[in-house]
C-alpha cells in the first residue's frame, strides 16, 4: 500500500536545514526531534489532545524558516510598550534577537538575560539537560508534543533567564516576540530557558505581538523552573495578527515553597494554542492561573491548563474566562491531577464562559483525578449567555442595549484581572479587553 503524500506544512519544515550548532548533542538532538515529528505527523481530531482544534487547514499551508531582513526590520517602540513596565527587556523580531530594541545595559545585580544564541555559543553545556531531552516523552500523542517536536528541531534562539539565588528584582523583565511583515509566509521557533534561585522574586511581562499580513506560523517552548522559596508573577498578553499561528508550550516546575501567579490574556491570531503545564513537586508549592480568552471572527484560541500536585500541601487555583463572538471558537481544558502521596493538597479551577452570537462555539473540559488522602478539589465550568435581568436593569435605566452588553461582558472578564499588582498595567490589559469586545 502506498503511503499518503505528506501535508505541504510537513513539506515544508523538511525541506528547510536544519540549525547546525557544531555542539553535538544539540545538533543531534535536533535531527531526533525531526525523525519523531516525521514518525508522528501531525494529529486529527480523533486524537483526545487535539478533539477540538483541528490542524487541516494549517497542515495545507507552506511557509519559509527564517528571515534574512529580520535584523532591519522596522518595529515601532510603541509596538510594545506597556504602562507601568519600564526594565530590562528582550526583544525578537520574527525569531530574529535585536539588539536595538532591546534594555540590557546597567541589569540588575544577581539578573542574567541574554538570547540563547549567546548562551550556546559562549558555554551550551549546562542547557545540555533542558535542549537534550528524549525526542519521545511518554505517550506519542501528549498535549502540543508535536510542536514541541517541531520547536526541538528547529529553535536555535530564545532567552536565558536566571536571577540568583535570594536576589530580588524590583523592575519587571519584559519579554517581546514580534511577528513583523516580511516578504514570504515565515515559520520562526523560540526556545526559552528560565530560572529563578532559591528564594528570588521576579515579576515577568511577556508579549506576543505583531502586525504581520502574511501568514506565519511560530512556536514558541518554554522550560521555567522555581527552586525552593521562589516567587514568580507572570503576566502574558498574547495579541498578534489575525494570520498569525501560534502554537506555544510553558512547562512550570516549582520546588519547595516557591510560588507562581500567571495573568494571560489571549486575544489575537488565527490559530492560538498555548500548552501550559505545572508540577509542584515541592512541599508547600503553590501555583495560581488567572486568564481571558476571547476569539472573535473566524478565530481559534485552545488552551490547555494540565495542574499536577506531586508534594505536600500544595495549592493551585485557576480562575479562567472565555468570550466568544461571531464565529469564532474557543477551547478550554483545565486538568488537575493529585498524585500518590500528595496529602493536603489543596486544588479549585472554575471556567466560565459567553457566546455573544449564535454561530460562536466554547468547548470546555474540566478533569479532576485524586490519588491522595485529606484533599480539597473543586472544579467546575459553564458556558451561557449574558444575564437577561441584568441586561433588563441596565437598560431600564436608560443604558443602550449595545452598551449594557459590553459594560456586563467587561465587568464579566475583569475579574481575572483584580489581583494583578501592576495598577497601570492592569487598567492598560482592561482597556484592550474593552476594545475587543463587539460594538
Amino acid at each position: 500500500m502506498s503511503q499518503p503524500a505528506p501535508l505541504p506544512l510537513v513539506e515544508s519544515l523538511f525541506d528547510a536545514p536544519l540549525p547546525a550548532s557544531g555542539i553535538a548533542w544539540l545538533d543531534a538532538a535536533r535531527h531526533e526531534n525531526r525523525a519523531a515529528f516525521a514518525a508522528g505527523g501531525l494529529p486529527d481530531t480523533r486524537v483526545e489532545a487535539w478533539k477540538y482544534t483541528a490542524l487541516r487547514a494549517l497542515g495545507q499551508r507552506r511557509f519559509a524558516r527564517g528571515d534574512d531582513g529580520a535584523t532591519s526590520r522596522v518595529v515601532a517602540a510603541s509596538t510594545f510598550a506597556l504602562p507601568g513596565v519600564d526594565g530590562p527587556r528582550l526583544v525578537f523580531v520574527n525569531g530574529v534577537f535585536r539588539a536595538d530594541l532591546s534594555a540590557l545595559d546597567a541589569l540588575p545585580a544577581g539578573l542574567t538575560l541574554q538570547p540563547l544564541s549567546q548562551v550556546l555559543h559562549d558555554d551550551a553545556e549546562p542547557l545540555r539537560f533542558v535542549l537534550s531531552r528524549p525526542a519521545l516523552i511518554g505517550d506519542t500523542r501528549e498535549v502540543g508534543d508535536v510542536f514541541t517536536r517541531i520547536n526541538a528541531a528547529s529553535a536555535a534562539e530564545g532567552v536565558m533567564l536566571r536571577v540568583a539565588a535570594g536576589v530580588k528584582v524590583a523592575a519587571p523583565v519584559q519579554l517581546v516576540f514580534v511577528g513583523a511583515v516580511a516578504d514570504v509566509e515565515l515559520a520562526w521557533h523560540l526556545r526559552n530557558v528560565i530560572e529563578l534561585g532559591k528564594g528570588a522574586k521576579l515579576s515577568l511581562i511577556e508579549q506576543h505581538v505583531s502586525d504581520a499580513e502574511p501568514a506565519q506560523l511560530a512556536t514558541v517552548v518554554s522550560d521555567i523552573e522555581l527552586r525552593e522559596g521562589a516567587q514568580l508573577h507572570h503576566t502574558v498578553l498574547q495579541n498578534v495578527a489575525i494570520a498569525t499561528s501560534l502554537m506555544r508550550r510553558s512547562s512550570v516546575r516549582l520546588h519547595a515553597r516557591a510560588h507562581a501567579m500567571l495573568h494571560a490574556l489571549e486575544l489575537g491570531g488565527a490559530l492560538v494554542r498555548h500548552d501550559l503545564r505545572a508540577e509542584l513537586v515541592g512541599d508547600g508549592a503553590r501555583f495560581d492561573t488567572r486568564g481571558v480568552f476571547m476569539p472573535h471572527g473566524r478565530q481559534h484560541i485552545d488552551t490547555q491548563l494540565a495542574i499536577r500536585h506531586q508534594a505536600l500541601n500544595t495549592t493551585s487555583t485557576s480562575t479562567w474566562r472565555g468570550v466568544a463572538n461571531d464565529r469564532a471558537r474557543g477551547v478550554f481544558r483545565g486538568a488537575i491531577v493529585v498524585a500518590p502521596g500528595a496529602d493536603g493538597s489543596d486544588a479549585s479551577l472554575s471556567n466560565k464562559n459567553l457566546l455573544l452570537s449564535p454561530s460562536a462555539e466554547i468547548d470546555t473540559k474540566p478533569e479532576l483525578e485524586i490519588y491522595a488522602d485529606e484533599v480539597k478539589a473543586a472544579h467546575g465550568a459553564t458556558v451561557g449567555q449574558l444575564d437577561e435581568r441584568s441586561l433588563f436593569y441596565l437598560r431600564s435605566r436608560g443604558i443602550p442595549l449595545a452598551e449594557a452588553r459590553a459594560l456586563l461582558t467587561a465587568a464579566f472578564c475583569r475579574a481575572v484581572l483584580d489581583d494583578l499588582p501592576n495598577e497601570a498595567l492592569r487598567e492598560h490589559l482592561s482597556g484592550l479587553l474593552v476594545a475587543q469586545l463587539p460594538a
